[in-house]
């Protein structure tokens, strides 16, 4: 985007670790449909932090909408260090960081991206910090569950819990489609610079 001339828009589709802010557009538009005052959320990040694009803009867009507590739940080897900066709070507890929380956001392993062992197993990952119904039940009743996919059933998220009632991650796969049509329209109509 700097080197470009101004009448050139860049979208940014994702770029390694470092963001994903169409998937971050996406996401919130998610979870204001469904928990519309913001600024009484509890949200909760699961899984791999470290290697994520999409928890930084996630993290970037719900502090800067006013939700006033973003956790994050992983295991220490998929925290980014000093991961607190950015305005969360940490969890290493499954259970404890899903307490009382209005969304669940899953995120996947990002095995492409990772150097070395950092997990003893997908089973072992699964069994401390996969999404079930067991641990699903300690969010608020209503909580709604989300995952920016793609999915891996029985390693970040069990299949109840993501055809389940409290599963959006259907309508959010769709409200994709709109979200990134109307940055395309922004764009083409001359509305926008860089998105």
């Amino acid at each position: 985007a700097k080197h470009v001339p101004n009448h050139i828009h860049v979208i940014n589709a994702g770029d390694g670790r470092h963001s994903h802010p169409t998937q971050g557009l996406l996401d919130m538009f998610t979870i204001r449909k469904y928990k519309p005052d913001l600024h009484n959320l509890r949200v909760a990040i699961v899984g791999d932090v470290l290697h994520s694009r999409v928890a930084r803009s996630e993290i970037h867009a719900l502090t800067t909408l006013g939700v006033p507590e973003v956790r994050v739940i992983a295991p220490k080897t998929l925290l980014p260090t000093h991961v607190e900066k950015l305005g969360v709070h940490v969890f290493h507890d499954m259970k404890a960081g899903l307490k009382d929380v209005d969304v669940v956001m899953m995120l996947r392993l990002q095995n492409e991206r990772m150097n070395g062992a950092m997990l003893p197993s997908s089973q072992e990952y699964f069994k401390t910090y996969g999404l079930t119904q067991e641990k699903l039940s300690l969010a608020k009743p209503d909580a709604i569950v989300l995952h920016p996919g793609p999915m891996n059933r029985g390693v970040e998220i069990d299949s109840s819990v993501a055809d389940g009632a409290q599963s959006v991650i259907l309508p959010q796969v769709t409200y994709g489609i709109a979200i990134r049509m109307a940055v395309m329209a922004m764009l083409a109509g001359g509305q926008g610079g860089q998105a």
